[in-house]
């Protein structure tokens, strides 16, 4: 009965995030919708002078505990039309945190402690965890909790998972400054596109254990012009890394900078380059996991607890324990029938699991808080 009632509510807000999507650190109006919101349930949250997002505690006393959410969305083309889209669900994930914030509302004056949600930006970007943060916003934080849907081939509509285990990606951009030359006399000078070829062999030659999930390679090139008798002297080029674990994508960042060195000394040119993106790997809490489990089990039943999930895909989220190692955390994976999948500009979802899952996280974080508590009194 509780979830029926909590989705007749948060279906009006699932529409309007839903039809107004804004890109990464263009949240604006989603903003001051999420901000008026929470004041007019009498709440006081507090935004940021020079960036979009806000936060909001509820409960007595310093939070320790907390939920965070994005809001970003994607910019693709849709329908022949670019425009931006939500495609990966964060309208879902903001619409579930107001959920959240309904729920511990009804529950604040029995809260064992404070608990804040955090609404987050540029997700996309792999930039809006970075930023909260340096805003301090998770300094006081011992558990963050997040959650993001899931598609049908990693979970069943209807089951959630008490940890999403991402994997890392890197992506490297750089250019090659060799000598231009004529077609007929190649020796005089140094080609782009041979150098980029040594490159290309370079990275198939970092050895990875066979028992870690890991790729490297270069995923686009750009030499010469319109002329095909001249040997081009400088290429750009981009490569893309994926990793299941950070300690293998170090690895894999160790071997680039090895094979750019060595091509470099090689041919005798100057390749510099640079990191693009970088999204950390997770790194799940077995606390914080088994309390994330505990709470699936209470409100939907074991047969409903889905397995954890391993994912190639990348999740800012994780950034939080990349930048603060002390803080516990782990996502619920939210089984949904994500289709045709995430980041398909059609994509849709089962909204019926929205409701659920605010009250799976707010379950959690009670839990959390208790045993925090039960922890102090020992």
């Amino acid at each position: 009965m509780l979830v029926q009632k909590l989705a007749e509510r948060l279906q009006p807000i699932f529409n309007h995030l839903h039809e107004n999507p804004e890109i990464s650190w263009n949240e604006v109006e989603t903003t001051k919708y999420i901000k008026s919101f929470l004041k007019s349930e009498n709440l006081k949250p507090k935004t940021f002078e020079n960036m979009t997002g806000l936060y909001v505690d509820i409960g007595k006393g310093t939070p320790r505990v907390g939920f965070r959410t994005d809001m970003d969305a994607l910019w693709q083309e849709v329908d022949g039309k670019f425009q931006a889209n939500h495609s990966c669900g964060h309208d879902g994930h903001m619409t579930v945190a107001l959920g959240v914030v309904l729920l511990l509302k009804d529950l604040a004056p029995t809260l064992p402690g404070a608990v804040r949600i955090i609404f987050q930006p540029a997700e996309e970007k792999a930039q809006g965890a970075k930023a909260m943060v340096e805003q301090g916003v998770v300094d006081s934080l011992q558990f963050l909790y997040g959650a993001h849907v899931r598609p049908l081939v990693e979970l069943k509509d209807g089951t959630f998972a008490p940890a999403l285990h991402h994997g890392a990606a890197k992506l490297f951009s750089g250019k090659i400054q060799g000598v231009e030359a004529h077609g007929a006399r190649p020796e005089e000078g140094k080609n782009a596109i041979e150098i980029a070829s040594a490159i290309i062999d370079g990275l198939k030659r970092i050895w990875i254990s066979p028992t870690e999930q890991a790729s490297i390679k270069m995923t686009q090139l750009h030499a010469g012009g319109t002329a095909t008798n001249i040997i081009p002297a400088n290429a750009t080029f981009s490569i893309d890394a994926r990793a299941q674990t950070n300690a293998t994508m170090e690895v894999l960042t160790s071997g680039f900078e090895k094979v750019i060195t060595a091509v470099s000394m090689m041919y005798d040119v100057s390749i510099p380059y640079q990191v693009d993106a970088h999204v950390a790997a997770a790194q799940v809490d077995d606390t914080a996991k088994m309390i994330l489990k505990e709470a699936i089990i209470d409100v939907i039943g074991e047969e409903n607890c889905a397995q954890e999930v391993i994912t190639p895909g990348g999740e800012d989220f994780h950034f939080y324990t990349f930048l603060k190692p002390q803080l516990k955390t782990t996502m619920l994976g939210i089984g949904c029938g994500v289709t045709p999948g995430l980041h398909h500009p059609n994509m849709v979802f089962n909204q019926d699991r929205l409701s659920t899952s605010s009250v799976i996280i707010t379950r959690a974080l009670v839990l959390t808080l208790e045993y925090l508590e039960k922890g102090e009194k020992l």
